[in-house]
């Protein structure tokens, strides 16, 4: 088995925020490791994405450049992508655990016969022993993701089967170039040998796409409220203080849970991972499922009622407190002192 393969998703001209947090993480495992870091492009016109894809350390660049792969279509990017990796043997592939990731990964971990593991916040490389025969393995990769609601983390290994398969949600890796001047050797891809008529049985009329209202992701300040807030009501303050700062409003599971919010707002291991520059969490106890979707951010504040709560051991400000009286006066205080 030889290299560490990253699809990159290819939409509307650029490559996805996704594909180049797995690139940053792929550069790493592949270091780890000794071999290459490949990545795969699937679409059409894909001049110049060379370029971007190689600032992140890429090796080898695999492009299927052809107008019948784009959009994106299950069995002819299946085709190509099983194709390419029967011929390259790669140890590792990952992807994004997005709409195409989690529609593509399974088709191509059981034509390889791989085994997959979906929705993964962490990836290392470690060791393994089977002790029922005591076999040992070496440099194998630790696919690490929440299971059982988040309430445990779970430690998953593939052993035998190659490629070793993951996909990974969106913000869980961080994103970081290696070298602006990096160059990754192009590998145009035949697509016709690994493409035949059955493979665009389906055919895309019309798409509709409506991004999302919602951007925690990139939202510079977040006010993330948990069951602590007590009641949808007591939600709608955040928001108030939101609209006067400029801010997003994330939550707990918990506060989703409670019917406060909607679940697109949920930050922790089941939802958004986010970075922000200032996290103000109200009511927020700080379970490990949470903190491991925020634990990043540049500042925290804790708001909280409970002083011995755990996020405040974490928080760089901790206000203890009720917030039905405290965020009123915080927005109080913003709306007359911010332009």
């Amino acid at each position: 088995m030889n290299n560490v393969c990253v699809y990159c998703e290819y939409e509307e001209g650029k490559i996805q925020d996704v594909s180049f947090e797995l690139l940053t993480k792929g550069r790493s495992l592949a270091n780890q490791l000794g071999c290459k870091l490949e990545a795969l492009v699937i679409g059409e016109k894909l001049e110049g994405v060379d370029k971007e894809v190689s600032k992140y350390g890429t090796d080898i660049l695999f492009t299927a450049d052809d107008k019948r792969l784009y959009p994106y279509s299950t069995l002819p990017h299946t085709a190509v992508a099983v194709g390419l990796f029967k011929e390259t043997q790669p140890q590792i592939v990952l992807m994004g655990a997005t709409s195409i990731g989690r529609d593509l990964g399974p088709r191509i971990s059981s034509s390889l016969v791989s085994g997959l593991t979906a929705d993964c916040t962490e990836l290392e490389i470690g060791e393994y022993e089977d002790k029922k025969d005591g076999k040992k393995y070496e440099n194998l990769l630790y696919q690490i993701r929440p299971a059982f609601g988040g309430n445990i983390i779970a430690w998953i290994v593939n052993p035998d089967n190659r490629p070793q398969m993951a996909t990974v949600r969106e913000g869980v890796m961080k994103k970081e170039m290696l070298n602006e001047n990096h160059q990754a050797q192009v590998v145009q891809i035949e697509v016709n040998k690994y493409l035949n008529d059955a493979d665009f049985v389906v055919k895309i009329i019309d798409r509709q796409m409506e991004e999302s209202k919602i951007n925690l992701k990139n939202a510079p300040v977040i006010i993330s409220g948990g069951y602590g807030v007590g009641s949808k009501e007591n939600f709608d303050l955040l928001f108030e203080l939101a609209h006067a700062i400029g801010a997003e409003v994330g939550a707990s599971r918990a506060a989703i849970d409670a019917g406060f919010v909607e679940k697109s707002r949920q930050i922790g291991q089941t939802g958004v991972t986010v970075r922000p520059k200032l996290y103000i969490a109200c009511g927020i106890s700080g379970q490990i499922q949470h903190i491991a979707g925020m634990q990043e951010s540049a500042m925290v504040i804790s708001i909280n009622n409970d002083p011995n709560a755990p996020i405040n051991k974490i928080a760089d400000y901790v206000i203890h407190g009720d917030i039905a009286q405290i965020v009123p006066k915080m927005v109080k205080y913003y709306k007359k002192n911010v332009k």
